[in-house]
């Protein structure tokens, strides 16, 4: 049984969130930057979203309207500047301000530091952390503007810990997520800017498949059980748990909370697993 946040001081907020798309196929499933979208659009927001990949984008776009969310959705490649201008301009455009920023981006690669290759280092950093500065870097003057605004970024518990596979860009990425997070949240907090983290564990969405692929030579089943019995809790997260976290601190009911890091994970990070 589903359970979604709900704040009414949201209604008629705008919010932008990157990687909204939704992978095909997945009809029981949502992505996480889907799921925070349909839950900021159950309470009221007006959502504007990208994907690089802009069917997968409309595959959301569809899914949340059948629901009667609001939600436009364009094509952004949010490690190129000129693109998140591009697309902060529209979303400006069309709404007049941002209200909410959401970075969800996020691509995890396997390798240890000997192994990796510089492309591959280089190319982790620009989707991990890279789009996290432009996007803020773009964002943040017109909250300042507006003297309002909440971002939240969305790191990982591979920033906290070594959660079992060899994926050191990531790892290094996502705490940098954190770092970068808690670092400008200080230095806009009296500028009426908040900006958290969420930090997920291992959810059960869509890219648990493609996953399995990279790290379990596409032993699907196996792949899940093992993620499962990593958890204190015994099973895995989902990706309504992860936007109610975002949802929350977009809220006025997180109106006091800045600078700080959610982690949503059944208790992973308090283990020693």
């Amino acid at each position: 049984m589903e359970s979604f946040a709900s704040y009414p001081d949201l209604q008629g907020k705008i919010a932008l969130i990157t990687g909204v798309g939704q992978m095909p196929g997945s009809v029981d499933l949502w992505g996480n930057g889907a799921a925070i979208a349909r839950v900021l659009c159950r309470n009221g927001v007006k959502v504007f979203g990208c994907d690089i990949d802009v069917e997968a984008a409309q595959r959301t776009k569809a899914r949340i309207e059948a629901e009667g969310g609001e939600i436009e959705v364009a094509l952004a490649d949010v490690t190129n500047s000129q693109s998140v201008n591009e697309l902060v301009q529209a979303c400006v455009a069309k709404y007049g301000r941002v209200d909410i920023l959401v970075n969800n981006v996020g691509r995890s690669q396997p390798g240890g530091p000997a192994e990796m290759s510089e492309e591959v280092w280089d190319s982790q950093t620009d989707i991990n952390l890279k789009s996290v500065y432009l996007t803020c870097h773009a964002v943040l003057p017109i909250m300042e503007k507006q003297g309002q605004g909440s971002i939240v970024n969305i790191s990982s518990v591979a920033g906290l810990r070594y959660v079992g596979k060899p994926q050191v860009a990531y790892a290094a990425t996502k705490a940098a997520v954190i770092q970068l997070t808690k670092t400008t949240a200080v230095i806009y907090a009296k500028k009426g800017v908040r900006l958290n983290v969420v930090v997920p564990g291992l959810m059960h969405t869509p890219l648990v498949g493609y996953l399995a692929d990279k790290y379990a030579n596409g032993d699907l089943e196996g792949f899940v059980a093992k993620r499962a019995n990593q958890v204190p809790m015994g099973k895995q997260g989902d990706s309504t748990d992860v936007a109610n976290a975002v949802v929350f601190l977009t809220s006025d009911s997180a109106r006091y909370i800045t600078g700080q890091e959610l982690v949503v994970d059944g208790g992973i990070t308090s283990s020693t697993g």
